[in-house]
């Protein structure tokens, strides 16, 4: 066999190796391409519909001060709460994240209806959840401490703080909500001018007191049952509440269950 004869062999088998490696190469990035929902369906990993929509949702929002995850779980909870019956006011959503500074707005009111943030807030927390930021909750009477989880508004009634909206607590963090008088209230240190004379907040004594500031027009929407959420990344709750842990994949399996309302 002559020396270009060698050579030609030598390159036809390469290349039939080669043709071996790339046709292999392109059955495993077949096999890993991920499927395109509504394209090609996949019965055995069907799309997340709940992530999808959640996701479209907070995009429309359009708000970097409201947090993903304080938003996907707030939903979560309110689509099982939504699928047991257990809400009368639909429309409205109400989310507080304890994690941001309380001289951030860190209260916002939702309308699932416009799919819109109306209404940004600061709010306080409860004086021995923290000074700036909260760290500490508590479900306990006499802690004066803020109690994380889902919340269903009540009655409207007038207290020591005028107009108030009660609440009840719908976790085992913050059962006893009724039972420590956890209300919704308005206050004069929830606002700039106490900022600019303490360098913080004022707190309550456990419950998410709001500014007197449009406060009137907030408790009108969101009263007698709507959600509330208070959020924070605490392991514990995380972990223990059967709100945000519940799958609710199924609720979406014939579709998405909550449509803006018109």
């Amino acid at each position: 066999m002559t020396e270009n004869n060698r050579i030609t062999c030598y390159f036809e088998e390469n290349m039939k190796l080669n043709k071996h490696i790339i046709a292999i190469l392109l059955l495993i990035a077949f096999i890993n391409t991920p499927v395109i929902a509504g394209n090609n369906p996949d019965p055995v990993n069907p799309p997340n519909l709940f992530e999808e929509y959640t996701l479209s949702l907070y995009q429309k929002l359009n708000d970097p001060d409201l947090k993903i995850d304080a938003f996907e779980m707030a939903m979560k909870g309110f689509f099982k709460l939504e699928k047991d019956k257990k809400l009368k006011n639909e429309r409205y959503l109400s989310i507080i994240d304890m994690s941001l500074s309380a001289n951030d707005d860190r209260f916002f009111l939702i309308d699932l209806k416009e799919q819109r943030i109306i209404r940004k807030s600061k709010v306080a927390h409860g004086r021995n959840s923290g000074g700036k930021y909260a760290k500490s909750f508590s479900n306990k009477s006499g802690s004066y401490k803020t109690s994380l989880g889902f919340y269903k508004t009540a009655e409207v009634y007038t207290g020591k703080h005028g107009k108030s909206l009660r609440l009840d607590g719908l976790e085992d963090s913050n059962s006893n909500a009724r039972k420590r008088a956890i209300v919704i209230h308005s206050a004069d240190y929830v606002s700039d001018k106490f900022i600019a004379s303490y360098g913080r907040l004022g707190r309550s004594l456990g419950c998410p007191a709001l500014p007197k500031e449009g406060f009137s027009g907030v408790i009108d929407k969101i009263k007698e049952g709507s959600i509330l959420f208070i959020y924070y990344p605490h392991k514990h709750y995380l972990s223990s509440s059967t709100l945000i842990n519940s799958s609710i994949q199924k609720i979406f399996d014939k579709g998405i269950p909550f449509k803006k309302r018109g």
